[in-house]
């Protein structure tokens, strides 16, 4: 199908949901052509709700990144349940991701059902499609149409760019008419300091065992401009002295190249140089406790 050539400007929200790990965030990535939102091989990293823009002579998409939606353990796992459903209540469009590597499983009806209820228009999108042979593909296609009556199911590779820009054309042919929503220049309006402080996290989480992924919030201190050089400072939060000493590793090496693997993402970012000052921080079981909570931003 083609662009809808109607002289008509759409503009709207959409987002990707889906299981954990069903490539979202690589996806928004991949759309907006700059990394946007933070992507890691780890389920459940994607904790803020980061909006990407992108411009297109006929439309205005605005993609937000949600968290994926679980059975929540804690305090922090029902908010971001809560986080997602709020968010999925207001976009245009849906785009629901099936990992192709992966069978169709409860998670999946679980969560083709939750979006059958909204008023959006619901996209099923299969994503990672460069890791499975063609047959495999027929099969997760076959399901995915018998799960629920999708408004268009398209098969795409992030990595590969395979079928992006076709997605992108389905997402906006589905977008109300509107003007723009947002100036030209702006690709996303989540502040600085919220994707430095994800980009340092994303640089923590890592080669970190597997107790780690949850436990780690990070928080933009300061923040100084001088001449071309950009100064942060920022605290990484663990629950635990365990975890600490796991971030810091030996002789603080791991927390030299976790410094220095963000740097370079935030350098990218901002333009400018950047001196970063890490420092790593216990707040105690924050992911149970409603106070540390909202101080670290959730």
């Amino acid at each position: 199908m083609d662009r809808k050539d109607d002289g008509v400007y759409r503009a709207g929200f959409a987002c990707f949901v889906g299981r954990p790990n069903a490539g979202k965030s690589t996806l928004t990535n991949a759309i907006i052509g700059q990394k946007i939102a933070i992507t890691s091989n780890k389920p459940q990293t994607t904790r803020h709700i980061i909006r990407g823009i992108l411009h297109r002579p006929d439309a205005q998409l605005v993609l937000v990144d949600t968290p994926g939606l679980h059975r929540p353990r804690t305090l922090l796992g029902e908010r971001l349940n809560d986080l997602v459903r709020e968010t999925w209540s207001e976009t245009d469009v849906i785009g629901v991701c099936f990992p192709a590597d992966e069978p169709i499983g409860r998670g999946d009806r679980f969560i083709s059902a939750e979006v059958g209820e909204l008023k959006a228009k619901v996209i099923a999108v299969v994503t990672k499609v460069d890791l499975v042979n063609p047959q495999t593909l027929a099969q997760r296609l076959l399901t995915v149409s018998q799960l629920y009556d999708f408004a268009e199911i398209i098969p795409v590779s992030a990595v590969s760019g395979h079928q992006v820009e076709n997605l992108i054309d389905a997402i906006v042919r589905h977008m109300p008419e509107s003007p723009q929503l947002y100036p030209d220049d702006i690709i996303t309006d989540e502040p600085e300091q919220v994707l430095i402080g994800e980009l340092v996290r994303e640089a923590a989480l890592e080669g970190v065992r597997e107790e780690l992924p949850h436990s780690i919030a990070v928080i933009v201190e300061e923040m100084q401009v001088e001449g071309k050089l950009t100064k942060i400072f920022a605290d990484i939060y663990v629950e635990r002295d365990s975890q600490k000493s796991i971030v810091i590793g030996s002789r603080g090496a791991r927390l030299k190249e976790v410094g220095s693997k963000a740097r370079v993402q935030i350098e990218k970012l901002l333009g400018t140089k950047v001196y970063l000052d890490l420092h790593v921080r216990v707040a105690k079981e924050w992911q149970r406790d409603p106070k540390q909570l909202r101080k670290l931003g959730f």
